[in-house]
């Protein structure tokens, strides 16, 4: 996940936009807190007004807070958004989001808040709350300088299966605690690069609330440890999107069939594609942001949530 093949990917989009890698990540910020959301185009001319536009009608369409809950390992904290009570007169359905590598910023809120409007209450978690809270970095850029790195390493470290699934564990409790959640329907999940095993173990950890994963970019779900995410699908409840990157996939092209095998062997609905579009093409401020792709991503995800 987030390997140095795929900063061949970035720097060839830094080449051919003419930046250095610190404008570049400059740019990155600025767009995050500009777009909408995935798959919406706003002209250079009018980002101020679309934005506050945007910012107004989701003032209205859904509500959302900073929060913290406890965890067995401490306090995480989250950003929480779900349909505004005065639009939609129902509980939702919830959803836990895994950032990527570079952890809850204001891309990945932009993506929960997409999501909330969609009629789910979304919680958008920080998964380094053991070390600090969140942002730790400000867009994904800041992972590939060498203080980026120095700052996370340490930090991914402690996110073990074990901790993660004691953290999926806490994020089902907050949320089946929210008036805004329906509790009487499933838990989705989703997860990005790093976090796209992190829906696996989310599922393995809480098989009775989590009934649809969706993993995207998602790194480690083939791995030879015995608590590997695909080995684990049988003792889970949940139906599957794996969106597998084409240079992961060059990378390791026997994964995608690993995944299929023990799918059908669990006997787990499970959708996986292989995507024309590189690792990390579904955040917003990913140098392999990929419209498109990510757009087609989304909408499958959309369908499979559905089921919830």
């Amino acid at each position: 996940m987030c390997d140095d093949f795929t900063k061949e990917q970035e720097e060839a989009a830094i080449r051919r936009m003419r930046l250095s890698r610190r404008d570049f990540a400059a740019l990155s910020g600025a767009a995050a807190v500009a777009a909408c959301a995935p798959g919406e185009v706003i002209p250079a001319a009018s980002q101020t007004s679309a934005a506050n536009s945007s910012a107004l009608e989701r003032m209205f369409l859904t509500e959302e807070s900073n929060v913290s809950f406890p965890t067995s390992d401490g306090t995480m904290d989250a950003f929480f958004v779900h349909p505004h009570s005065n639009t939609m007169r129902k509980k939702s359905p919830a959803v836990i989001l895994w950032p990527d590598i570079a952890g809850l910023r204001e891309s990945y809120q932009i993506m929960a808040r997409k999501l909330a409007a969609q009629g789910y209450a979304v919680l958008a978690v920080n998964q380094y709350y053991r070390d600090a809270k969140a942002p730790v970095l400000g867009s994904f850029m800041e992972w590939r300088t060498d203080a980026g790195r120095a700052k996370l390493r340490p930090m991914i470290d402690q996110l073990s299966s074990d901790a993660v699934m004691r953290d999926a564990k806490a994020a089902v409790a907050f949320l089946d605690a929210q008036s805004a959640v329906d509790t009487a329907r499933g838990i989705g999940s989703n997860g990005y690069c790093m976090g796209g095993p992190f829906t696996v173990y989310s599922a393995y950890a809480s098989p009775d609330r989590i009934k649809a994963a969706a993993s995207f970019h998602g790194g480690g779900l083939v791995r030879e440890d015995g608590q590997s995410p695909h080995k684990l699908l049988a003792n889970t409840q949940a139906s599957y999107l794996f969106a597998i990157a084409q240079n992961d996939d060059a990378k390791a092209p026997d994964d995608k069939l690993e995944l299929r095998k023990a799918a059908d062997a669990a006997d787990r609905p499970a959708e996986i594609e292989v995507y024309a579009a590189n690792h990390g093409w579904c955040t917003l401020d990913s140098p392999v942001y990929d419209q498109a792709e990510a757009d087609r991503a989304w909408n499958r995800m959309l369908a499979l949530f559905e089921g919830l």
